[in-house]
């Protein structure tokens, strides 16, 4: 017997299942021993049961997405068709069915738009699209809201087909967040594309399905689980991105190697400052490219990020290895505005927690010295003065609150390893502070 059935149960034990058949444009409930009526079968069931008091009905529909990520070169080359139909499996067809022109809405970070905005108008209009470029200032402090509404109040006035027509971000993280978040209201829910153009969003922020705004000062609190139609990745954009945020990008390419592939540790502890001074651009030959650091690392980042994200994309699942070094960073970032980037309070909350994995006896020695060293080699910081005890103690209460009422604190187990753990004691937290504190404050 089906979990949906035992469910309906619980409430009589006259409970019939209907399948939904849709024929002649209209959908109708068949139970499970007509299902031969010819028509389009839905995935959707009804469960109806009576009782003395009443009828209950209880739906079960289920919800699939399917969203494209797609590495590529030459992003914004007119000659190339991913930017306008990466979206779509055949664009060859969606251009032929198009009769009353391409219209593209596309919001983009206003430090993005200084050095790209003219090269986005310069391929719309190559290609004859009705288009609006709507740049903003996207950054943390203004990650709320009133941003949201901006955006909704110009695509209303613009006019977009919600189907056919994707809203298109270009930007780091937020502008991904707070784009989606739109889209997301829009008509109930609208197509949206993630064009990222920092490391950060490239391999965290554009590949899952969670967007949001930050509401009553704390980050991501207001937000909906739509994934974008399609992720565009050209780490073309990172040559124009500053060395910090690079490493701050890093710091969650970082989180995935400790959480659960040593070989893409190695390959940080290895070619960390590689990466760095090259801003993660591969080599020229064909036949390095595949060999390459900047081209190996992404791609393992982003695999293993999916591996964790797809089977869990609404997070039914509140154990969540990618939580990593976001237990005590939500509330020390919003606490450091803007000092601290968002990858770089992760890292913080990372390093912390390699001291209590080591105190708690599942790191060796030598292993947090490795990730300490390597998190300073990635030029990322591993303490702030501002993130006390009582922030940890804090934090830790936070999620224990929001959490059905366990720690959930992922913690690795050795290189590439890692466990989700409810109980770590008081005691073992004040340790790993301490020794945190005594070892890390002397270079800050």
């Amino acid at each position: 017997m089906s979990h949906n059935k035992e469910m309906c149960n619980t409430v009589s034990d006259h409970v019939t299942e209907f399948r939904l058949i849709h024929s002649d444009c209209t959908w109708s409930r068949c139970t499970t021993d007509c299902l031969d009526v010819e028509g389009q079968l839905s995935d959707a069931k009804l469960y109806e049961s009576s009782t003395e008091h009443g009828v209950t009905w209880t739906v079960v529909s289920p919800i699939i997405f399917t969203y494209r990520i797609i590495q590529c070169e030459r992003l914004l080359d007119a000659s190339n068709d991913t930017l306008l139909f990466g979206h779509v499996s055949n664009p060859t067809e969606a251009l032929k069915d198009d009769t009353k022109g391409v219209k593209r809405f596309i919001v983009i970070d206003e430090q993005v738009n200084d050095l790209y905005g003219s090269q986005v108008a310069a391929y719309f209009e190559a290609r004859r699209v009705i288009y609006k470029i709507l740049p903003l200032p996207m950054t943390e402090e203004n990650k709320s809201m009133l941003l949201v509404s901006r955006i909704l109040e110009e695509v209303h006035k613009f006019g977009i087909d919600r189907r056919t027509e994707p809203i298109i971000a270009i930007g780091g993280g937020v502008c991904l967040d707070i784009v989606g978040l739109a889209a997301s209201l829009y008509r109930r829910r609208t197509p949206y594309v993630r064009v990222p153009t920092t490391l950060l969003a490239y391999i965290d922020a554009s590949v899952g399905a969670k967007n949001g705004a930050n509401f009553a000062n704390c980050k991501n609190k207001l937000g909906s689980y739509v994934p974008p139609v399609a992720t565009l990745l050209d780490r073309t954009f990172l040559l124009t991105l500053p060395r910090r945020h690079i490493s701050n990008g890093l710091a969650e390419m970082l989180k995935m190697a400790l959480m659960k592939h040593k070989g893409l540790f190695e390959l940080l502890e290895n070619e960390g400052q590689r990466l760095l001074d090259t801003s993660f651009q591969a080599s020229d030959t064909t036949e390095k490219v595949h060999k390459d650091p900047a081209s190996v690392s992404t791609r393992l980042a982003i695999e293993s990020m999916l591996e964790e994200l797809a089977p869990n994309l609404w997070e039914d699942e509140l154990d969540r290895l990618v939580d990593f070094g976001h237990v005590i960073s939500p509330e020390l970032e919003m606490k450091t505005l803007p000092t601290l980037l968002h990858g770089e309070a992760v890292n913080i909350d990372m390093a912390f927690m390699i001291y209590v994995a080591h105190e708690k006896g599942f790191l060796t020695v030598e292993e947090k010295s490795r990730i300490i060293v390597c998190m300073k080699g990635l030029e990322l910081p591993v303490w702030h003065t501002d993130c006390t005890l009582g922030l940890i103690q804090k934090s830790l209460n936070e999620r224990l609150k929001h959490s059905a009422g366990r720690l959930r604190m992922p913690l690795p187990t050795g290189l590439g390893k890692a466990r989700i753990f409810n109980d770590i004691e008081d005691s073992i937290l004040c340790q790993a502070f301490k020794k945190w504190c005594d070892e890390q404050r002397a270079e800050y």
